[in-house]
């Protein structure tokens, strides 16, 4: 049985006693029978109970849970701050007010509760980043603990499915390059544990390791990794909900999919992607440098040969064909930047030549 159902059976009953003692005093009133009455205002008791008891009970309280699934922990300590602030204020200067003549000694001090709370909430919601920085900045910490100027604390980053499964941001957050605090939501880990449960062997694989990923990352102490219960409703694919969250957060999507990323930046949400810093980091060549590569299959051309550098950059090596499988110095001819990643076509060098 559900908890709105229930409801509805709860307030069918309480309805219908109201309509029975209602139908009683209009009986009694229009001096009809009472017990006719009692019985008609029951049954319509009963109907409204039935009808309207989910949107005076579960409905608000479910848009009420939604909305403050939406809204960061920071958010909600500034917001709760304020209002207490805001109160204090008020009460402070609820006995002056009161002594005013009336009717201002007794609408004023109710007025004062209601603005000093709007503007407390308003003030302290607008510089939770101020406020949390100067908290932060406790006597008896160390240098080294307090944040750096325009760093941001509590910064917040959503992770995807595919950069879980990717692995590579373990080691990523292991460098301390990431700062804030990695957020999984639950219906990421639930798509996660649906390609583990997969009966395709290669998709169970990565989805057990994916599992395995945020293992590590709550093991690793260098950044939190917080898993949370935050969800969008009307939304059905992860894809969009991720998006949507971002832009309610505020904060930057961790990827590695290509189409998410799209999306997310055309709607205005930061991305984080893991590929393009892969990219970023890889060595630099230019024309004319010498490098060592292990030739170890044949290219598409005649007589090439193809390696690749540790980073994964594939070489193409002119007159490489005859080195197959053995380590060779070569020299770089020209550089291409594909999507796929980095290119270098090189020819051998002067003693492999």
């Amino acid at each position: 049985m559900s908890i709105e159902f229930f409801f509805r059976l709860v307030g069918m009953v309480v309805f219908s006693i109201l309509g029975v003692y209602i139908g009683i005093y209009i009986g009694r009133a229009t001096n009809q029978s009472p017990e006719v009455s009692a019985v008609l205002m029951g049954l319509v008791g009963s109907l409204v109970g039935l009808i309207l008891t989910p949107y005076i009970t579960t409905r608000p309280i479910r848009t009420i849970r939604r909305v403050l699934l939406g809204v960061s922990t920071q958010t909600l300590a500034s917001g709760l701050t304020g209002l207490v602030v805001g109160l204090a204020i008020a009460a402070l200067l609820t006995f002056p007010l009161s002594l005013l003549p009336d009717p201002f000694g007794k609408i004023l001090p109710f007025v004062a509760v209601l603005l000093f709370s709007y503007f407390g909430i308003a003030i302290f919601v607008m510089r939770q980043t101020d406020i949390f920085s100067l908290v932060k900045q406790i006597p008896g910490r160390t240098p080294e603990e307090v944040p750096a100027a325009g760093q941001s604390a509590a910064r917040t980053i959503l992770l995807d499915t595919s950069v879980i499964i990717d692995g590579r941001i373990a080691d990523i957050a292991r460098t301390g390059f990431l700062v804030g605090t990695l957020l999984i939501p639950r219906f990421v880990l639930n798509e996660l544990q649906y390609i583990a449960d997969s009966s395709d062997n290669l998709r169970r694989q990565r989805g057990r390791r994916g599992i395995e990923v945020i293992s590590q990352l709550q093991k690793d102490t260098s950044i939190p990794v917080r898993i949370s219960d935050m969800d969008v409703e009307g939304v059905r694919e992860v894809d969009d909900k991720l998006v949507v969250l971002a832009r309610q957060l505020r904060c930057p999507i961790l990827t590695n999919d290509y189409n998410l990323n799209r999306i997310a930046e055309l709607q205005g949400v930061g991305v984080l992607n893991v590929n393009e810093l892969a990219n970023a980091v890889k060595l630099v060549f230019l024309p004319g440098e010498s490098i060592e590569v292990n030739v170890i299959q044949e290219g598409k051309e005649a007589n090439q040969g193809v390696g690749y550098l540790d980073d994964g950059t594939m070489v193409v090596v002119e007159d490489g064909r005859g080195y197959l499988d053995r380590k060779i110095n070569v020299t770089v001819t020209k550089v291409l930047q594909t999507a796929a990643g980095r290119m270098i076509f090189a020819r051998l060098g002067r003693e492999e030549g």
